[in-house]
């Protein structure tokens, strides 16, 4: 039997390190380095709170939607992460994905999100509109050499 999760949240700010607490201890199969489940936590920490900062913006707060597979190997494995809200949507991803773009300037927002989780993870995604919601998908390998490209 595949080992998965799924869990559905509040997006509010105090569920943010439960979220990110809960993959990470959901990630322990694979047996992660320290810095492994870091890279995680940060990039799932970066998801979530995108969720409740922007997905929910002037409305009633909705919830946040975490599901996350894992694919053993003879190495370690691999971790799937899907980070999905039902919220405003994002109305142009191409711009929303470049570094430093943020809708929030005045709340001393970065707009390194999106760059960070696709830095941390070995895999990312993004699929989102105007009004249907935003759905993040990242993968990352657990014990897995990584491919090394010298400059």
């Amino acid at each position: 039997m595949e080992n998965y999760m799924k869990l559905e949240l509040a997006a509010l700010g105090e569920n943010e390190g439960f979220a990110r607490n809960a993959v990470a201890a959901f990630a322990l199969c694979l047996n992660p380095s320290l810095s492994e489940l870091s890279d995680i936590k940060t990039a799932v920490s970066e998801a979530v709170t995108n969720c409740i900062v922007h997905a929910y913006a002037g409305a009633e707060k909705g919830s946040v939607w975490i599901e996350c597979r894992v694919e053993p190997s003879a190495q370690g494995g691999v971790l799937h992460i899907v980070i999905a809200d039902g919220g405003c949507g994002i109305e142009n991803v191409e711009k929303a994905v470049q570094p430093f773009y943020t809708t929030l300037e005045h709340e001393e927002r970065s707009g390194m999100g999106f760059t960070i989780m696709q830095t941390f993870m070995d895999g990312f995604s993004l699929d989102s509109g105007k009004g249907k919601g935003t759905r993040v998908s990242m993968f990352r390998k657990i014990g897995v050499e990584k491919e090394r490209v010298d400059a």
